[in-house]
């Protein structure tokens, strides 16, 4: 009775792993499910996209070159001013006494410089006379007496000479003192717009010797010219060429779509830390964008995005970008000798063409890319079926394998009313 319970169970189990084993393999006949689409001509238009903010072409800094408390302050930010106007004035009396200073030490050399030049005038007529004399009867002036004649004339001419140079010196100090004193007002260096101000009248302002951001007092902007400077990778820069054209978006507008195009591509990188290790930099390099129409009450440092184009194809031969995939691969020699395929076989690009059921990898060589199409330039023709996703089912997809493409989902039906 058990050998007899034993044989039933054995056949139950034999027939229920042949009955699933046989619906495996009728599955597996069906092959993977995929996403078909086919090769076809588009427009392509390859871009390049970097974020970055919003900076006039011109800008100035204005800060102080002398330490000194500020007494006016007649502009506030957002306000237009033309070149000349009065920014900031610095309290100027401890400068005006410099200056009368200075022009009281001139006057004192300079009388001192017209006493040293009678001297040595008086100097220079004395000598003379004794020249003259010795020269009518050697007995009348010794030569001590003539010795001293020409020293005292060459002291008095030193003496002049160095009160021509207390002068000079005197001048000059004054100079720079009447240069300290114009320094405590500053007045706009340009037509424009105050878009900042650091200080508030009564504030003590100080030359940024070591910071420029110590020093700062405002800035003054000429928003005529709007740029966005923006970041753009090693990888990207070289494709960016001067006069190409862009399309803006400004946080600040977001249903707006402003025009521009490439001036200035930066020569020199940023190098900037990543978070993952110190040592780690992704370098980029700074690129500016002219806007053709930039909006009149734009202001600095807002964020924008410029999407710079680089390239362009009109009915170019396509295919998505999720198809294309990388899978080792034999090339094809012409050569009759035989080669290890082992040895030749390498990493290639390409697409899982689909032909009678079956996909088979073919290596595929691509220009441009779109924002979803890479352009094909060989190993596809128009019309060919390709395996366009999903990403895993590509991944995973062997050469020479069985596919089906996926079922359509069915749009619901709008509800009845509606």
């Amino acid at each position: 009775m058990a050998r007899k319970k034993w044989i039933i169970g054995t056949v139950i189990v034999v027939v229920v792993v042949g009955a699933v084993g046989a619906k495996m393999a009728r599955g597996g006949n069906k092959g993977a499910e995929v996403r078909l689409e086919t090769a076809a001509r588009r427009d392509l238009v390859a871009t390049v996209t970097a974020s970055g903010k919003i900076k006039p072409k011109t800008k100035v800094d204005i800060s102080a070159d002398i330490t000194g408390r500020i007494i006016e302050l007649p502009v506030v930010e957002g306000q237009r001013v033309h070149k000349g106007d009065l920014l900031i004035r610095i309290d100027p009396s401890t400068f005006e006494a410099s200056v009368a200073r200075a022009e009281a030490l001139l006057a004192s050399a300079q009388a001192a410089e017209i006493q040293s030049v009678a001297n040595r005038d008086q100097a220079e007529r004395t000598l003379g006379r004794s020249k003259e004399l010795r020269a009518q009867n050697p007995n009348l002036v010794s030569d001590e007496q003539l010795e001293q004649a020409q020293t005292q004339y060459d002291v008095a001419a030193a003496i002049s000479l160095s009160s021509q140079r207390q002068v000079d010196q005197a001048r000059a100090g004054l100079q720079e003192s009447r240069d300290q004193l114009a320094k405590t007002v500053l007045r706009a260096p340009m037509d424009g717009q105050v878009t900042r101000v650091a200080v508030e009248a009564g504030e003590v302002a100080v030359p940024g010797t070591f910071s420029r951001e110590t020093g700062l007092l405002m800035t003054v902007s000429d928003l005529s010219v709007i740029q966005v400077n923006v970041q753009v990778d090693e990888t990207d820069v070289v494709r960016l060429a001067l006069g190409d054209s862009a399309e803006i978006t400004i946080d600040a507008y977001p249903d707006t779509t402003f025009s521009g195009r490439v001036t200035k591509i930066s020569q020199s990188s940023v190098s900037l830390t990543t978070a993952a290790t110190s040592s780690d930099r992704a370098v980029d390099y700074n690129v500016e964008v002219t806007l053709d129409n930039p909006p009149p009450d734009v202001r600095p440092d807002l964020s924008a995005t410029a999407k710079i184009v680089t390239d362009t194809r009109k009915d170019a031969l396509s295919i998505p970008i999720i198809a294309l995939t990388v899978r080792e691969h034999t090339p094809i020699s012409t050569e009759t000798a035989p080669q290890d395929t082992t040895k030749a076989k390498k990493e290639t690009e390409g697409v899982f063409v689909v032909q009678g059921g079956l996909a088979q990898f073919r290596p595929v060589k691509v220009g441009i890319a779109g924002e979803e199409h890479f352009e094909v330039l060989e190993g596809l023709q128009p019309g060919d079926s390709i395996v366009a996703g999903p990403y895993q089912a590509i991944r995973d997809l062997k050469d020479s394998v069985r596919v089906r493409p996926m079922k359509q989902t069915a749009t619901p039906a709008p509800a009845r009313g509606t």
